[in-house]
């Protein structure tokens, strides 16, 4: 029986690598996994049809649906999370202390203007400091590379934000380290900070407190990037499907590597003291602390859209129900 052939494009992380080395298969399906040296390119080449299935952050998925046509449909599979709080940077003579003083601040932001490390903290921001991205001005670009503008994707800004992209040459983490912008949003953090410097440093000094207390609250660990099919794949939902328990199979692996680990107090790792992480991080989120399907990540999708059209990234306020392949729906 003929199988019907895949192009999957993902990142490479320690949650998918059993699919690219066969380990573990897309039952019924041809599939063959490709990767980038960096994840955007994977978004990138999605954009302009090299992928049939890929690996996409939620704003560049979120951005096709608003074309006239849009390509694309959501996968209740979340490769790439993070909580990010620890992505806002400042500089230390900006006499910023506190979120508050943001406000009337240049901003440099990594990528795009709502990149999804930047939507979050932008959205929290806006949530529990009261302060929204009108309040302040914005430079886009790279953080420690200079970045030409992803014109690959669409790029809404609301018309009472000001946004500019960064000069050729330039980079964000310089800017920051030298004053020309005050703070700085970024998946990537600055290579000044990373090098010690003291004219950079965290918003928030004491990040994994601060989310820790976040997650208590809200009950979110912020999904960053799902995985997206073309829409004609949606008319074939044996093969949507094959491809969710290919990737849930492929990610189980890994937390089983995990609990595993922790009977030999996780020897295998080179982390010192990696274990009591590992057994304070699964006392506060669980078991599955990386779970996909609809409605163990309906709070924190729904919480993203609302942050997307908040921020005037979308022009519908969706629900998670939205985006979401129907034959998936009940994940």
């Amino acid at each position: 029986m003929h199988q019907p052939k895949l192009t999957v494009g993902a990142y490479k992380y320690e949650h998918t690598a059993v699919l690219f080395d066969g380990t573990v298969t897309v039952e019924g399906v041809e599939a063959t996994f490709e990767t980038a040296p960096l994840v955007s390119d994977i978004f990138q080449r999605m954009v302009q049809g090299e992928f049939d299935v890929a690996e996409l952050g939620l704003t560049y998925f979120l951005r096709t649906l608003d074309l006239d046509d849009p390509p694309f449909v959501a996968l209740p599979i979340f490769p790439n999370r993070n909580f990010r709080h620890s992505a806002i940077f400042v500089n230390t003579a900006s006499g910023i202390e506190k979120p508050q003083d943001l406000a009337g601040r240049t901003i440099g932001e990594f990528g795009l203007y709502g990149h999804d490390a930047g939507v979050w903290p932008k959205g929290i921001l806006a949530d529990d400091y009261g302060v929204t991205p009108e309040k302040s001005r914005w430079v886009v670009g790279g953080t420690n590379h200079p970045i030409p503008s992803f014109d690959w994707i669409p790029q809404p800004v609301p018309a009472d934000v000001d946004v500019r992209h960064a000069a050729a040459g330039e980079t964000l983490g310089a800017m920051l380290e030298t004053g020309e912008i005050d703070a700085l949003i970024s998946v990537d953090a600055p290579q000044a900070l990373l090098d010690e410097s003291p004219k950079v440093a965290r918003l928030f000094p004491d990040y994994e407190r601060v989310e820790r207390d976040y997650y208590r609250r809200t009950g979110i660990f912020p999904p960053m990037h799902v995985v997206a099919v073309r829409k004609e794949l949606v008319e074939s939902p044996n093969v949507v499907r094959a491809v969710y328990r290919a990737f849930t199979e492929a990610k189980e692996i890994a937390a089983r590597q995990y609990r595993a680990g922790a009977v030999k107090q996780h020897m295998a790792l080179m982390t010192p003291w990696f274990s009591e992480l590992f057994a304070e991080n699964r006392r506060l989120l669980g078991e599955d602390w990386w779970p996909y399907g609809l409605e163990a990540n309906r709070t924190a999708v729904d919480t993203f859209l609302r942050y997307h059209h908040e921020q005037g990234l979308s022009k519908h306020r969706l629900t998670s129900s939205d985006i979401f392949a129907p034959c998936l729906q009940e994940t």
